[in-house]
């Protein structure tokens, strides 16, 4: 016994046993090791807390206020009501659809086309290294600037790189943004968002056991059937969690609709940013802008966490099983 552990057992109460003046001294040091290693992020948490749960908490509490600033001295409470009109408000209804639509299209299609790119580099080829280089490329283009790269280089109506392209088959001319305002977002989202699912994919190609695969082809098993039975199955894990992580991110997409179509015509291709950001600082209601915000946190912080317990739920059994 140490000389440390010695002294804690002579200096212990009459009736105390040796083990359990041991166990409560290991008990100390735990809790003294727990918080050694917690100190280093606690001004992080500070942080954390002062910039979003208390900007947080002061928007619950405009959310019950009915006031706009258009009127000096109109500020008064009025309790839940903000929320009543926002569940009656009918444009809030269609703007949260197409933020719907936006998400899960542009979730979709950025995955498969991920996978798609992920399969492609899987395999070795000449200049393998350029090609993921330039794959990678659009991921780390500034959201604002992709914005206009699309707005004003590709789908411009009479210089865009679109319209030249389809010129042939007798496209052109075409205002792409006006016309079709949602894809057009939707299309810059893609184009972001399909290299970060291709590395996470990649990531999970390259932690596929060959062992497992050459066995499958000794066997006689097909390019599809790897695809179908062994490779899929084993990338599930990593398409949630980028659809996930990409779901998440994209419900508090702004700069790609102020951008290219500040949400019109209309409110055609508006989502739910964009349109708190117009009833609080076109429209000055801040009382109903704060409810619109709570509502939208709220459901984020529901969906979000329901998919992330099913994926850990999916990589905590897989771990077991192995």
């Amino acid at each position: 016994m140490s000389e440390t552990a010695t002294t804690a057992v002579l200096s212990a109460p009459q009736g105390t046993s040796a083990a359990e003046v041991l166990r409560s001294k290991k008990d100390h040091i735990t809790r003294a090791e727990g918080w050694r290693r917690r100190g280093p992020l606690l001004p992080a948490l500070i942080f954390m807390i002062v910039v979003t749960q208390i900007p947080f908490v002061f928007t619950l509490f405009y959310s019950t206020q009915s006031w706009n600033l258009v009127r000096p001295g109109s500020r008064h409470f009025v309790g839940l009501q903000n929320y009543a009109d926002v569940v009656r408000d009918s444009q809030f209804r269609q703007v949260a659809w197409h933020t719907v639509v936006l998400i899960v299209g542009t979730v979709l299609i950025s995955v498969v086309l991920g996978l798609l790119f992920a399969l492609l580099l899987d395999r070795a080829f000449l200049g393998r290294g350029i090609v993921r280089t330039l794959l990678i490329t659009p991921f780390l283009v500034t959201p604002v600037a992709a914005a206009l790269i699309w707005k004003t280089t590709l789908l411009d109506p009479v210089f865009g790189l679109v319209n030249f392209v389809l010129r042939p088959f007798g496209v052109h001319h075409i205002d792409w943004v006006s016309r079709y305002p949602l894809p057009a977002v939707m299309a810059d989202l893609v184009w972001q968002w399909t290299p970060f699912m291709m590395l996470l994919i990649l990531a999970g190609l390259q932690s596929l056991p060959r062992d497992v695969m050459e066995a499958a082809r000794v066997d006689g098993a097909g390019a599809f059937a790897l695809f179908r039975e062994i490779t899929l199955p084993h990338l599930r894990r990593f398409l949630e969690l980028g659809a996930v992580l990409g779901a998440i991110y994209l419900v508090n997409t702004f700069d790609a609709v102020y951008m290219m179509t500040s949400g019109g015509p209309g409110i055609a291709s508006s989502n739910l940013p964009f349109y708190i950001y117009q009833r609080a600082f076109l429209g000055f209601d801040i009382g109903q802008a704060a409810a619109m915000g709570v509502v939208t946190v709220v459901a984020t912080i529901i969906v979000a966490t329901l998919a992330l317990r099913l994926i850990f739920t999916s990589f905590t059994g897989k771990e077991e099983a192995a």
